[in-house]
């Protein structure tokens, strides 16, 4: 099966051409359109895909089109077939404006209504359980907002290692990246897990949780606008707050040499290791496996510190980095194959 998959970003576009799970050919477009005008932006990205093709002499034959998912409202895992319901709501009713947005739009335009065209487990997936759910305030619930293309990948191949069916596993995943998503998946549904942007561990460089009482005050010194202050918590946060990077291999290599930057570091994987064991908790201690991804999860120095806290829970599997474009095309591989039953998106019924 021939699959094109697609990856938009602020400005380029990833795309890569699978034969099943083979892959071809990869690229990244740069771009050089407005941002402004979303329907030349698509217009002009489709058409640099179409030259990227040419040029690496891929013929348009493809037997699917794969896209990432782009912010939606809640829904549950799997792969989707794009309507125009779907690239409505991307283009005009989305509650952030993502580069992701685009991809399904790219994707239809492409396809031409001739090519079925695919997103998989999009970043709003939301198969939280009700206690989850509850912040402490009605008015502000917890939502769901995680790393769901890899780390549902990354169940799939750990179960698929184990020779288990993920539907009958439970796994606690924890996404090691620039922001961190520690969650719960009982029986192939993910019913916890910390919002990356929000909550959770401090990353490389976002500041995770925080004392709710000094972000107030801070958002009343006249000191910052929001702006500001959203981007010192979610872009200026974490290890590059305290060291001035977020590289982790630049931050260890500083912890060798100072004890104040190895206290930031061993305070990253202490609270990496102290989310991991609360997801845990609320499964009653029955973990068939923690499995750790993302690109943190490479390097091998880090990965111990996590591992001292959390051991003895249950067998410790790390599936690291993460490939979207093979994640995405291996979800529309499931559909044309008929292992997987497509959903179909509809705004009015979504959760």
């Amino acid at each position: 099966m021939k699959i094109l998959a697609i990856n938009p970003g602020s400005t380029s576009t990833k795309i890569a051409v699978f034969n099943d799970e083979e892959e071809i050919v990869r690229g990244s477009i740069q771009h050089f359109s407005s941002r402004n005008d979303r329907s030349q932006d698509i217009q002009d990205r489709a058409e640099e895909i179409l030259s990227f093709l040419k040029e690496s002499s891929i013929s348009f034959d493809f037997d699917a089109i794969a896209c990432r998912g782009g912010i939606l409202p809640p829904m549950e895992s799997g792969t989707y077939l794009v309507n125009d319901k779907m690239v409505d709501f991307l283009l005009h009713r989305s509650a952030i404006d993502h580069p992701s947005n685009l991809a399904a739009p790219i994707g239809l335009r492409l396809s031409e209504g001739k090519i079925p065209v695919f997103i998989t487990d999009p970043i709003s997936v939301d198969e939280l359980c009700e206690e989850a759910r509850l912040s402490g305030l009605p008015q502000l619930p917890r939502v769901s907002r995680l790393h769901a293309l890899n780390m549902k990948a990354a169940a799939r191949q750990i179960a698929f290692d184990l020779g288990r069916d993920v539907q009958n596993l439970n796994l606690v995943i924890a996404h090691l990246g620039g922001g961190i998503s520690v969650g719960l998946q009982l029986r192939g549904k993910m019913v916890d897990v910390n919002n990356a942007t929000d909550e959770g561990p401090f990353s490389p460089n976002r500041t995770g949780e925080l004392p709710v009482g000094d972000v107030v005050e801070k958002c009343f010194s006249g000191e910052y606008s929001e702006r500001e202050l959203l981007n010192r918590y979610l872009k200026f946060g974490g290890l590059l707050a305290y060291l001035g990077t977020d590289d982790l291999r630049k931050a260890l290599e500083f912890a060798k040499e100072d004890d104040d930057a190895a206290l930031v570091v061993d305070a990253m994987a202490y609270q990496i290791g102290k989310e991991i064991g609360g997801m845990v908790a609320v499964a009653g201690g029955s973990i068939d496996a923690i499995v750790l991804t993302g690109g943190m999860a490479y390097n091998t120095e880090f990965v111990q510190k996590i591992k001292e806290y959390i051991g003895k829970f249950a067998l410790v599997v790390i599936e690291p980095g993460e490939n979207e474009l093979l994640s995405l095309a291996l979800g529309a591989k499931r559909v044309l194959e008929g292992t997987e039953k497509a959903r179909t998106f509809d705004p009015e019924v979504a959760m």
